[in-house]
């Protein structure tokens, strides 16, 4: 199977589930977010695992749907902290109904991702709920980081790659591991799926926030230059300061210190001093090679070339994605 064929068998199921049930204004949200489209890359990846270790796709749907409902669930929930107006080119949660309403119902989805491992055996369950506890504590620790961030001046290169790993890669990383452990293969192929994972999901993360000040506003489906608005000390930012002369590095830190009403000079300013100092090619480099990482991991799994070359597909498309 293809990536169009994950998506649309993903998306079947998700589309035969009910969402809104009493009391709506708790249930409509989450149906709104979970019909918003995206990309639908975790619950893929949980179903392609699990077809190349067992070759059975519908078994491994509840941990897909339980990997995508948590993913929203965070979506929820960042949105509200970082104030963001759009998501996926439509309004927040929290700016269509309420900030009340956006926790409350991030809260459900919480507990509705985590009833979708009722569907295993005991076995399988117990193996899910642990990782997935893992990594759902490990998700927020990656978001208090990202909060702390924001006020800090020192941040290094390693810390901001840390914090990704915890925030975003864990999961996309988890996601692999569960299609692993509802196929019921072995130990070392689930850890290396998992590992592959990782690093593919630090290119992921590093390919976001190049495109969320140099994507196409059209088909990025969020605010262009939303991290710079929100001061996040992106590798972008802090490869900048790493290596732009002292009046470049002054006014990057000028602007990051401000949080302004009116931010198109402020977007322009910091994405020219960003073009001035080779920024969009070197977080290229660093894409490629955090992808290149990934595909290591494969050459020491005992898979088919075919799946091993499907797996590389999907890395690559993900490093050169415009949305």
């Amino acid at each position: 199977m293809d990536i169009l064929q994950y998506q649309k068998e993903f998306l079947s199921y998700l589309e035969s589930k009910k969402w809104i049930h009493e009391p709506k204004n708790l249930y409509e949200p989450i149906d709104y977010i979970l019909q918003l489209g995206g990309k639908r890359i975790r619950p893929v990846l949980t179903l392609m695992a699990a077809d190349i270790f067992s070759n059975n796709v519908s078994k491994a749907l509840p941990a897909a749907l339980a990997v995508e409902v948590f993913h929203n669930f965070t979506l929820v929930h960042d949105d509200i902290m970082d104030d963001a107006p759009l998501r996926r080119g439509k309004a927040t949660v929290h700016e269509k109904w309420n900030i009340n309403t956006g926790i409350l119902s991030g809260d459900a989805m919480l507990i509705l991702a985590y009833q979708y491992f009722e569907n295993y055996e005991p076995v399988v369950f117990q193996k899910l709920a642990k990782l997935f506890s893992k990594t759902a504590l490990e998700v927020c620790d990656g978001q208090q980081l990202d909060v702390d961030f924001e006020t800090r001046s020192d941040v290094a290169i390693p810390e901001y790659i840390n914090m990704i790993r915890l925030k975003t890669s864990v999961l996309v990383a988890a996601a692999l591991k569960m299609g692993a452990i509802v196929a019921e293969t072995t130990d070392d192929n689930a850890n290396l799926i998992y590992d592959f994972g990782l690093n593919l999901g630090l290119a992921f993360q590093l390919q976001d926030d190049y495109l969320d000040t140099f994507g196409d506003p059209e088909t990025f489906g969020k605010q262009i230059g939303g991290d710079i608005i929100e001061n996040k000390k992106t590798y972008l930012y802090l490869k900048a300061l790493e290596i732009a002369n002292e009046e470049e590095k002054g006014k990057l830190q000028y602007f990051y210190k401000k949080k302004l009403n009116e931010n198109s000079v402020k977007i322009s300013e910091v994405r020219r001093i960003f073009e001035l100092n080779d920024i969009p090619l070197l977080i290229k480099q660093e894409i490629t090679n955090y992808t290149e990482k990934a595909f290591d991991t494969l050459a020491k799994m005992s898979i088919k070339e075919s799946d091993k070359q499907g797996l590389k597909d999907f890395g690559l498309w993900l490093m050169n994605r415009s949305v």
